[in-house]
């Protein structure tokens, strides 16, 4: 999540022919464009979700709670999860181009919805209902294209990929604040929308051609496998995985809004705040997925959930611009690994090709949930709550490490 996470899914789902190129080639790397372009559009809106929690609380939604508005953008992130669990046997049964066309439909349909919508529960369904779904759709489709052409250089194509999360975020958080004040609410959304049809314009044509005559599974992949829940490591992962991402979208949603209300800074500055993050995330996810490619995906995961929780318990003590606008490129920077390392170690959890999809599946929908309650839970607990869960989600993944030593043979650098 990743939370986006999922690179493997199609292992059992979706074959190169006998003259794909594996770890590299055109073909392989025109996926890797697409998909990084589709994470551009459908991660992008998510993490910058924390401009418009600031704008709704303080200006167009100022009767709605904090904890109201964040279920907004936890709807958004927790579809995209959950949703991307569902479609995963529409994409066995050869849905691809559907999904993407469909998916790419949704999300702009959701926000020009949004650009008319002026009460919260139209901003409910289109930003939150309308674009989580769409995203949910594009997910699948996105990222388990690269899982067939990239083996060894794995890590490295999915670095790419997630680095899309952080291009997205800058570009849209800066055209987000700059038009504002300029031109108001609905047509800053009408603005945003044009430059994602743009996207899914050079993003789409690029994975719809480098599919081209590639054969897909014909046997449909199964939602759920009971023997998944006999599976130390597999449970101890998911439990991992629930516990980082309850509180992981928590600082960048409210980010913008705690530099406002707290520390006094203008709405445009505090803005600035979550591109920052967003910045510093594109350097910390490349950093990880080189780290992994030396040393294994474990130890750069476990590092930077230590640091991400430990960031965010100082977080309480921030009072002044100078250490806030450090903490969110710190926190931009060692969290990025959180997303982008999981879908690297999740071949280990499970050695069967054929149920590699399942389990993946079954482990996003423990996180999607988790995107469901972490934020609306944390607007009343905000910095102390995502700091701890962080620290806690760390823990369950070094005994993950050590099970998975002992257990699976595995070598300390996993």
């Amino acid at each position: 999540m990743r939370h986006a996470s999922g690179t493997d899914l199609a292992l059992q789902s979706f074959e190169h022919n006998q003259t794909a190129e594996v770890d590299g080639g055109r073909r392989a790397w025109l996926q890797v464009f697409g998909s990084f372009m589709i994470f551009v559009n459908i991660w992008g809106f998510t993490f910058i979700f924390g401009i418009f929690q600031s704008f709704y609380q303080l200006s167009y939604l100022p009767s709605e709670s904090e904890s109201s508005i964040s279920w907004i953008g936890t709807i958004q992130s927790a579809l995209l999860s959950i949703v991307g669990v569902l479609a995963g046997p529409l994409y066995d049964l050869g849905a691809f181009r559907f999904m993407l066309l469909s998916g790419a439909f949704l999300v702009l349909l959701g926000l020009f919805t949004l650009s008319l919508s002026s009460q919260y529960y139209q901003i409910f369904l289109s930003q939150g209902v309308c674009i989580g779904i769409g995203g949910g759709l594009l997910y699948i489709p996105s990222l388990a294209l690269i899982s067939g052409s990239f083996k060894r250089r794995r890590a490295i194509a999915s670095g790419i990929v997630t680095c899309g999360i952080g291009i997205g975020g800058v570009i849209y958080t800066a055209a987000f604040q700059s038009l504002l004040p300029r031109v108001g609410f609905a047509w800053t959304v009408r603005v945003l929308a044009f430059m994602a049809l743009v996207v899914f314009g050079l993003s789409i044509p690029a994975l719809l051609i480098s599919t081209s005559g590639q054969k897909r599974s014909q046997t449909t992949r199964k939602i759920f496998d009971v023997n998944a829940l006999k599976d130390g490591p597999f449970l101890v992962y998911s439990l991992a995985s629930f516990f980082i991402f309850l509180g992981y979208l928590v600082p960048f949603f409210f980010m913008p809004s705690f530099a406002q209300i707290v520390l006094g800074t203008s709405r445009s500055l505090s803005f600035w705040a979550l591109a920052v993050s967003s910045a510093t995330s594109i350097f910390g996810r490349l950093g990880a997925a080189l780290a992994a490619q030396k040393m294994g995906s474990m130890m750069p995961w476990i590092a930077c959930g230590a640091l991400s929780g430990v960031l965010c318990l100082c977080w309480i003590r921030i009072s002044s611009v100078a250490a806030f606008f450090a903490f969110c490129g710190l926190y931009g920077f060692f969290s990025g690994a959180l997303v982008a390392l999981p879908p690297t170690v999740f071949p280990r959890i499970c050695k069967a090709p054929n149920l590699l999809g399942t389990w993946m599946g079954m482990s996003w929908l423990c996180s999607g949930i988790a995107f469901l309650v972490g934020s609306p839970i944390a607007g009343a607990l905000i910095r102390l709550w995502s700091g701890l869960l962080l620290l806690l989600g760390t823990g369950t993944l070094v005994a993950l490490w050590v099970l998975m030593v002992r257990t699976r043979r595995e070598p300390i650098w996993i």
